[in-house]
């Protein structure tokens, strides 16, 4: 992490910004009627994700970091109950649900690990 310059070094920001972009493109195919509703919710929390992971890496100490890291880490599991909502209700197919959530707890794994390699 040494070599780190800017969050937008950091992979688990890359692959953050690749998730949004995926939920967007998932959630167009969405009925209007939710387009303030579950269409809105899940853009937001797959957005909150890279967007916590730079304003940590942004901040001066490791433990806001940290902290940041962890409402990132509440953010995907929004997105992982809101996946299988969306898909319960018809919006996604199984598939791609299943895709996203897999998507998702990469994501997890990924942030939990960064965090716990944080100097303390």
């Amino acid at each position: 992490m040494s070599d780190v310059k800017s969050y937008r070094d950091l992979q688990i920001w890359q692959k953050g910004i690749a998730f949004v972009k995926r939920i967007y493109q998932e959630t167009a195919h969405f009925p209007d009627t939710e387009r303030y509703g579950l269409t809105n919710q899940m853009r937001r929390a797959a957005v909150s994700i890279p967007s916590n992971i730079a304003e940590g890496q942004a901040r001066q100490h490791t433990g806001e970091f940290r902290q940041f890291l962890f409402i990132a880490l509440g953010s995907i599991a929004e997105i992982e109950t809101q996946t299988i909502i969306a898909q319960e209700l018809g919006f996604l197919s199984e598939e791609i649900s299943e895709s996203l959530q897999a998507d998702a707890v990469e994501l997890q794994k990924m942030t939990r690990s960064l965090a716990s390699r944080l100097p303390r």
